[in-house]
């Protein structure tokens, strides 16, 4: 034989061949011929290695150097550098996957350093079509051993000291099962091997049959001869055509070497092995529906008694083992029973095989000693969970184990714990589930399976388990009942003890592991008709609906817009949002965000779409409103009628009480009225839509002033319940020097306020705003139009970090707003009393600070100037809470906020709630519609049932909209642009500066909805 300097063992299993791993071995090999080192490395194929996630595995021997993820492009370079130059190549390694550093050796990485190797000893180290190879590590010593030294007693009784246990699922100690069938009388024997393998992400006996399938022919071999058996059969579904090449391989050179046929290894004993390909039922995974199967009949389970071991196939006495097994019986023999049963736990020895897949960083093949914790397969050999994402549940035991939560995971992996448990060990199927995995789903998923694969031939099976997965669709569509949840557990209950066969009996413990360990999911989806893992479609808001504060359907009033339905689509907007004019022009669109078409090209213009039916409303009429019936003796009070307040008037009022909104201005609105210019925000719409609201019946009383003309204690003792939401008027001082002493220094919202007021005055010539919020963007383009030369902003971060609208940066941009971006203000420069100028220094960007934003870093040095004859600070506001008298008990913040329970918005004051900016700081109007809304249930709930609840609305789904059917016409649409005025027209006046869509655009932009609402 050849001598090599390296060997190069490249994996050739299902995974990776299926990821080219024979083209990269091709690549190999013409590469070293053609470099002439054909003489000195080898490449060797083997079966699978384990870690199938990094597939295409590479090991290069004899230093052991591992790498991953191969393609024969990558090829030339690896052996310039490794082969020739002695260069292992780091960006073929593995990498952990926190600290991304690369490690060379193989029994370094963790995924390999934590298993203890028995059944799987010869994976990625030997060719799987190579007896020699099998041979020359000891195989079939252990086989000549049972031939020539010790009885078949002998035999049994080593296996029985071993504490083997089948390996199939159910735990039934191998030596003990074998004496019974050595025992039984009759002349003829059968000893088999399950190799279906049916489990749904289960690969462990596939693995081990194409990687090392001679240690499970002489692990047949040698059941044979304990037993007296002289023929086996090697039962392998036909789906693992792989596993069955290398079986007929390894069979036909077992022939040749005299290892099977007649008077095997020289002795007086006759054994041979046929393999029997099945056709992929779940059933004949039980062993006397396998038995069944190769008889040539249906496969389906027998009553027993009579057990296998008496009368078994054919009506013979015979004993099934199942791949992982066998593999384990030759080692058993070679090196002792108590050498396997050195480790492992009392009563489950030695290790175990597993399928780790799911949401686990390491996914692949693993064996571990019985015993080891399910936290350390979990995260130590499995490096924990993908994208940082959280522990959920482990599912174990295939479609017939159960799902376990986290404080399972220090669980010992031994088949009496995991019974415990109420899951089983089974075959080895182990499923990591993050938080994105819902249980109901999950259990559904595992019921439907094994409701499929019924064979039907008992009742409790064939009935039962669709009558549970009936209850389970209904739960997961958002149509179950309370009593849904114990009938499946008394269903559960009774299959389990009544169904025919060990498939049947185990089928309930997905559901009854779910139901006991995540009872409120099941809860959730029943009763607040909501999936909290956002998984069934039926309860769970598509993205854009999932992103809106105040939870629109959006879909669905998108869809209405496609089929031309523009009324009912404002309607659907009407529902959670009173002011739908306004949000399509100055929402902040979070939807859009989070919009899957997105992903693709662009966003779906969500907020123009809505600005869309409403401004189509003015060209069709308005519908009359019907004022609202007073049907509720208490009366509600609300201070504020910003949009908090008087979207809490709304639904207030629309559940039948008296409402009256207390404003202290002249006018109704708020920000909406006095802080957003009409550029972007037109009086008359805002005027419009609170017109709407008081013609439900809600009175609104302007020019009334909390704490002057009416007290707190006066609204106290005539509204049973009063929700505060004055919103933020008060602008945040700078605290530089010479901030207070010249004249040209403007507070931002008294300057927005008094433009709107009709104050249209030139601010200055030179206008420098301070902040990158909305209200700063709308102070500089404000300027611009009262006639400013030049307008500055001065923003100590980047632009990515801006919390101003993006569009409303580049429209500022556009009308020659000029944002100096990393920018601190140092001090007020001023002459003779008045400003001119500001001095900044350049920043640079940190570690993030509280607020998640990267914090901004003077540069020292970098000082400059920027000439201002009036500087506008616009860093923030704080509410004005000087009606809350001092005796009004309501508690208030070290920063001036109104402080409540985050969950029911009530103060400290029983009757007292408040939301909105005087409780967050300033917020976006969309926020401030959710605080009014949410405070608005809670009020409810307090008046009429005595009680706080919680008053986060949970979105879903209001209706499904037929989908309109793709046309290549429509899978080319694009993302219209927003139509605006000329920009110098937009620098001179406060005309609106968005024009609107077109009907025409406003439908096509609609039809590019990619429809996440409507599921599968």
């Amino acid at each position: 034989m050849a001598d090599f300097r390296t060997h190069m063992l490249i994996c050739a299993g299902t995974g990776c061949t299926s990821n080219r791993s024979l083209k990269v071995k091709e690549a190999l090999e013409e590469e070293l011929i053609k470099r002439g080192l054909q003489d000195e490395v080898r490449v060797v194929i083997t079966g699978c290695n384990g870690f199938c996630a990094v597939g295409p595995i590479m090991v290069v021997y004899p230093e052991g150097i591992f790498y991953q993820k191969l393609t024969p492009e990558d090829v030339p370079y690896l052996i310039e550098e490794h082969i020739l130059k002695g260069r292992p190549v780091k960006k073929l390694m593995f990498s952990e996957p926190v600290t991304k550093k690369e490690i060379p050796l193989l029994n370094e990485i963790n995924f390999f350093s934590h298993q203890v190797l028995r059944a799987l000893r010869n994976r990625g180290l030997i060719d799987p079509e190579s007896i020699d190879e099998y041979i020359a590590r000891d195989g079939y010593a252990a086989l000549g051993k049972t031939l020539s030294s010790i009885t078949p007693e002998e035999i049994i009784e080593e296996v029985k000291i071993s504490g083997l246990r089948g390996r199939g699922g159910a735990g039934f100690p191998t030596g003990l099962k074998w004496e019974f069938c050595a025992k039984a009388k009759g002349d003829v024997k059968y000893v088999l091997c399950n190799g279906d393998e049916g489990d749904p992400g289960a690969f462990m006996d596939r693995s081990i049959l194409e990687a090392d399938p001679h240690a499970v022919l002489e692990g047949l071999t040698i059941a044979g001869k304990a037993v007296g058996a002289h023929h086996g059969y090697i039962y392998v579904r036909a789906e693992y055509p792989l596993a069955v090449d290398r079986l007929k391989i390894a069979i036909q050179q077992a022939r040749e070497y005299g290892i099977l046929g007649e008077n095997i290894l020289g002795s007086d004993y006759d054994f041979d092995i046929e393999i029997y390909p099945g056709a992929g039922a779940f059933v004949c995974g039980e062993e006397t529906a396998l038995m069944i199967s190769i008889e040539g009949k249906r496969g389906m389970p027998r009553p027993r008694p009579p057990f296998p071991a008496h009368k078994g196939l054919w009506g013979k006495p015979s004993v099934l083992n199942n791949v992982e097994t066998l593999s384990n019986i030759p080692q058993i023999i070679l090196s002792g029973g108590e050498w396997y049963a050195s480790i492992g736990t009392e009563k489950s020895k030695g290790t175990k095989v597993f399928a780790l897949a799911g949401a686990v960083n390491n996914i692949g093949l693993v064996e571990v000693p019985m015993g080891i914790p399910l936290r350390s397969i979990i995260y130590d050999i499995g490096d924990g969970l993908q994208f940082g994402r959280e522990f959920k549940a482990v599912q174990i035991g295939g479609p017939s184990g159960g799902c376990l939560p986290e404080s399972m995971l220090d669980t010992p992996v031994d088949y009496d714990s995991i019974n415990a448990t109420g899951a089983i060990m089974g075959s080895g199927g182990m499923v990591i589930m993050d938080e994105t995995a819902c249980m109901v789903d999950m259990a559904k998923f595992f019921l439907a399976f094994t409701q499929e694969e019924s064979c039907g031939k008992c009742t409790p099976c064939r009935v039962g388990t669709k009558m549970m997965l009936d209850i389970l669709t209904r739960i997961s569509q958002g149509e179950g009942v309370a009593s849904d949840v114990d009938t499946l557990r008394d269903l559960a209950t009774t299959i389990k003890t009544t169904a025919l066969c060990g498939l049947g009996q185990t089928a309930p413990n997905p559901v009854l592991t779910t139901l006991r360990y995540f009872r409120e999911e099941f809860e959730a989806h029943v009763i607040d008709k909501t999936c909290p893992a956002k998984v069934c479609k039926r309860l769970t808001p598509a993205p854009c609906q999932n992103a809106c504060p105040v939870g629109i359907d959006v879909p669905s009033y998108v869809a209405l817009i496609g089929w031309g339905r523009y009324q009912e689509s404002l309607e659907m907007v009407r529902r959670d949002n009173p002011f739908p004019a306004v949000c399509g022009r100055v929402c902040t669109h979070p939807c859009e965000y989070d919009c899957a078409r997105g992903e693709t090209d662009k966003p779906i213009s969500i907020k123009s779409l809505k600005r869309f039916v409403a401004d189509n409303e003015k060209k069709v009429g308005r519908i009359p409103i019907t004022p609202v019936e007073i049907t509720q003796r208490e009366k509600v009070a609300i201070i504020g009628s910003g949009p908090a307040g008087l979207t809490c008037a709304r639904d207030v009022m629309q559940k039948g009480y008296a409402v009256t909104v207390f404003e202290a201005l002249p006018v109704a609105g708020g920000m909406l009225t006095m802080g957003i210019p009409d550029y972007r925000l037109p009086r008359e719409e805002v005027e419009a839509e609170i017109n709407d609201i008081s013609m439900l019946g809600v009175e609104i009383k302007t020019n009334t002033v909390v704490g002057q003309d009416i007290t707190l204690d006066d609204l106290r003792k005539e509204y049973e319940a009063i929700f505060i939401g004055v919103g933020a008027w008060k602008s945040l001082n700078l605290k530089i020097p010479g901030e207070d002493e010249f004249e040209g220094f403007l507070d931002c919202i008294t300057f927005l306020k008094n433009v709107n007021l009709g104050k249209h005055e030139k601010p200055g010539d030179k206008v420098v705003v301070i902040g990158g919020g909305n209200a700063a963007i709308d102070a500089a383009r404000t300027s611009v139009r009262l006639g400013a030369r030049e307008v500055n902003i001065v923003y100590r971060r980047s632009r990515e970090e801006m919390p101003a609208s993006k569009e409303e940066v580049d429209e500022a941009e556009h009308e020659g707003v000029r944002i100096n971006y990393l920018a601190a203000p140092l001090r007020v420069l001023g002459k003779d009393g008045k400003v001119t100028g500001l001095e900044c220094i350049r920043t640079e960007l940190g570690e993030p600070d509280v607020t998640g934003r990267r914090r901004p870093i003077p540069i020292q040095g970098s000082e400059f100037v920027i000439s201002a004859d009036v500087i506008i600070p616009a860093i923030g506001q704080e509410p004005d809470l000087s009606f809350l008298e001092k005796d009004s008990g309501v508690n208030v913040s070290k920063w001036n906020f109104v402080e409540v329970d985050p969950d029911t918005l009530q103060t400290n004051v029983r009757g007292i709630f408040a939301g909105g900016d005087v409780v967050t700081g300033p917020a976006s109007v969309i926020e401030a519609i959710q605080a009014g809304q949410k405070a608005a249930v809670v009020i409810d709930n307090y008046l009429r049932r005595d009680e706080l609840t919680k008053g986060q609305k949970i979105p879903r789904p209001r209706m499904l909209v037929d989908l309109i059917e793709m046309t290549e016409e429509m899978e080319a649409y694009q993302q219209p642009e927003m139509p605006t005025l000329d920009v110098e027209e937009r620098r001179k006046s406060f005309k609106e500066a968005e024009t609107g869509f077109e009907e025409e655009v406003a439908v096509c932009e609609a039809k590019r909805c990619l429809r996440c609402d409507a599921g599968e």
